[in-house]
């Protein structure tokens, strides 16, 4: 049931709703992943990367929230449900207990990495069917890259 219609016809509502779904779910799952990160870095970079990752945080949650307003205006429901997220996200885990910086800024790197490469994928199958979500998508790839350069400048 959607008491939201869209202006999209049914099969191009599928294809942009699978890409806002998968985006929702990878933005909440990198904000979680930086923040448990976060919490757990030691070593002589701490505070700048400790920083970085706030940074990092506040772009995933922020890009969350308007992924997730664009599915509800085009009648899709989104779902950021930790279950949901768990199940059917891309980012590796990360484990329990304490990560030296370099190991942060690796795991950050990976974990940028993949999520940005779905987000290509994104913005090519959003291309015909919805260029407004294909330009949201773009955007948000865009501010992803820019963290993934400056994790990557960090290991150097």
């Amino acid at each position: 049931m959607s008491v939201v219609k869209s202006p999209l016809s049914e099969q191009d509502r599928k294809i942009v709703g699978d890409a806002l779904q998968g985006a929702l779910v990878d933005l909440v799952d990198l904000s979680l992943v930086a923040k448990q990160v976060h919490w757990t870095i030691v070593g002589p970079r701490f505070r700048s990367v400790h920083l970085q990752l706030d940074e990092v945080v506040a772009t995933a949650r922020q890009h969350a929230d308007t992924v997730a307003e664009r599915a509800s205006a085009l009648g899709i429901a989104p779902d950021g449900r930790a279950e949901t997220v768990a199940r059917t996200s891309g980012i590796d885990t990360v484990g329990g207990g304490w990560n030296k910086d370099v190991d942060a800024v690796r795991l950050l790197v990976e974990a940028l990495g993949s999520v940005i490469t779905r987000m290509r994928e994104r913005v090519r199958a959003t291309d015909e069917p919805d260029p407004v979500t294909q330009d949201l998508l773009i955007g948000l790839t865009g501010e992803l890259e820019k963290h993934h350069w400056m994790f990557q400048a960090e290991n150097a």
